[in-house]
């Protein structure tokens, strides 16, 4: 999984995808103007695996809501996956799990036929995938309450203060991601960044629809672990391996979402 998943933080980048602002109407990049595009021819072998499997499984960002149980065919508990990158964490989780359906949501194309390719070699069925803005998928695509589980795994940090205002995780997406929760329903947040990190306990802290499920969101994770709809593990992943080599320490934050 990359340090940078472009859908995992809708502004991600500096000027829009060529140095300007977004084009208009744009599903991938809208009412965005700091989209960066991250360039990058498919091989050969991607785009045929992309072509043969794409129609099925993925689709682009638009205003219909999803028929979940139409696109999977079957009807079991949803979990969406924001920045799946290469879809590495996705796919060992999508096998682990095969009683939850999964959607993972990226913009960056060559990562995404990387796990189409996947997809289709293991045989895994419970994928499904959008490309486009995570924000706009979870405003116009996710029905409220529909979501078992949120994850967001190592998202951009956007390091620099004047930057901040780009991160994904806000107090209005949480509070968004909140309201496609089923009650009960858990946010799982990865990160390796210990600023970023302070800054997602802090506007996940406020968020009233939320109780801590585990030490860093103020919870106790034995008080949960057994009745949570969702696991709280996931695999090691290679940008994590190279976070751990660096040094850097990775910090979970668990949600559940209160019955109201």
């Amino acid at each position: 999984m990359e340090a940078v998943n472009d859908a995992a933080n809708p502004t991600a980048g500096s000027d829009g995808p060529a140095g300007g602002s977004t084009a208009t109407g744009s599903r991938l990049y809208p009412r965005v103007t700091s989209f960066r595009s991250r360039r990058g021819a498919l091989t050969a072998t991607q785009q045929e695996a992309w072509q043969r499997t794409w129609p099925r499984i993925g689709r682009e960002v638009g205003d219909e809501q999803l028929d979940t149980a139409a696109w999977f065919g079957r009807r079991a508990p949803l979990i969406v996956e924001i920045g799946c990158g290469t879809g590495t964490a996705t796919a060992a989780m999508a096998q682990l799990e095969p009683q939850f359906d999964l959607i993972g949501i990226e913009v960056y194309k060559p990562g995404l036929a990387q796990l189409v390719q996947r997809i289709e070699r293991e045989g895994i069925e419970n994928i499904r995938l959008l490309r486009g803005d995570a924000v706009d998928v979870l405003e116009h695509m996710i029905a409220e309450g529909s979501l078992t589980g949120v994850r967001v795994f190592f998202p951009d940090p956007w390091p620099k203060a004047r930057h901040h205002k780009r991160r994904l995780l806000q107090p209005k997406t949480m509070s968004l991601i909140a309201s496609r929760l089923m009650p009960g329903g858990v946010l799982h947040v990865a990160t390796d960044h210990a600023d970023y990190a302070e800054h997602i306990a802090e506007v996940g802290g406020a968020e009233p629809q939320f109780i801590g499920m585990n030490e860093a969101t103020g919870g106790d994770p034995e008080a949960f672990r057994a009745s949570a709809p969702i696991g709280f593990e996931r695999p090691v992943t290679k940008f994590e391996g190279k976070a751990h080599r660096a040094g850097s320490a990775i910090t979970e934050l668990i949600w559940g979402k209160i019955a109201s």
